[in-house]
């Protein structure tokens, strides 16, 4: 049957991948994080409190109050490409496309802020794609992360008539790719360091210790993680003492312990002076890394009489985290590609 002539043009045939990270300000200034820091902090999964008490205190107090505070964190770690988490996670899906070439369109986005997740998705099914693997770039699952990506996928899912077939990366936490790209990239960086480190420290960040009662499986997939990383370096680097703690403790809530700054001041005082720390749990460098870490962290542990620190980074998109993703992402497109 011929095409009628005002029938417009579809593109077809085409398969998917759609990276997602957490979200950044657009800019380092108080106007562009109070943005961010609205829509972050109204996800029902980030703060799990009931809206009538938590919104009044969001707009009253911390809208008001937290973003001056973090536009000054994030004016230290911008770059000249802009945020670091936008940068490195555009550059990570630049990168997957080289690798994957003609078998699927990369695409990335953020799940608060921008590229939008919706907008991303269009985009994916304006150029063809009948087929689309959602990859959050998160190894553990956490609802906060994960299942929020998750949440804004499905509002996309109920908001569009045309859907294509779709699939979504699971965590990664204990894969044999992830670990392997974990010791491999932090050993080479140990071994590049001017001193040797007494401690590797294995920084996640923090969730409110009430997520694990609830069910949540966020702080199990971290110790696994770490206990699988170490087991690892007991038989590269033997003598090297590792510790999981958790960082970006926020409010009065008890959350995940041992908190990394407490231990990085409680190892300095007892006399540790070589220290290097990694934050397995974010797939690229980000404020929580290149400030909280790397500035903070190091302050911290220098008052309390270190003398040796490194901040690891991350495994971005260099050549073991990029081997790591296309490996776990030929594997979800089976089938498909």
């Amino acid at each position: 049957m011929q095409r009628p002539a005002d029938h417009p043009i579809i593109a077809t045939g085409k398969v998917g991948v759609l990276v997602v990270n957490l979200g950044t300000p657009d800019a380092p200034d108080t106007a562009s994080v109070k943005r961010y820091l609205k829509e972050f902090l109204s996800d029902k999964r980030v703060v799990e409190i009931p809206t009538l008490i938590w919104q009044p205190i969001l707009r009253g107090i911390i809208l008001n109050t937290r973003p001056k505070k973090s536009a000054h964190a994030y004016a230290q770690v911008w770059s000249d490409e802009g945020s670091p988490l936008a940068a490195i996670t555009a550059a990570q899906a630049r990168a997957l496309q080289v690798r994957l070439g003609d078998a699927a369109i990369v695409r990335h986005a953020m799940r608060y802020q921008s590229p939008a997740m919706a907008k991303e998705l269009d985009a994916l099914l304006e150029a063809g794609c009948e087929r689309i693997l959602v990859a959050p770039l998160y190894p553990h699952y956490s609802g906060a992360t994960t299942a929020s990506a998750l949440d804004a996928l499905a509002d996309w899912i109920k908001a569009r008539r045309r859907l294509p077939a779709l699939r979504t990366l699971p965590p990664y936490h204990d894969d044999p790719a992830y670990i392997s790209a974990l010791h491999a990239d932090l050993g080479r960086q140990i071994d590049a360091l001017d001193f040797k480190p007494e401690l590797l420290m294995l920084s996640f960040h923090g969730m409110p210790e009430r997520t694990l009662h609830l069910g949540d499986p966020y702080h199990c997939h971290c110790r696994k993680t770490a206990r699988l990383v170490s087991e690892r370096f007991a038989t590269t680097h033997p003598g090297l003492r590792i510790e999981t703690t958790f960082q970006s403790r926020f409010g009065r809530a008890k959350w995940l312990e041992p908190a990394t700054d407490t231990v990085l001041i409680a190892e300095g005082q007892k006399g540790t002076k070589a220290i290097a720390i990694a934050a397995p749990g974010f797939s690229a460098d980000c404020l929580e890394t290149l400030e909280e870490l790397a500035i903070r962290g190091q302050e911290d542990f220098f008052e309390a009489g270190g003398t040796h620190f490194a901040s690891l980074t991350c495994l971005n998109a260099g050549d073991h985290g990029m081997t790591m993703l296309e490996t776990l992402v030929r594997r979800e497109l089976a089938g498909w590609i």
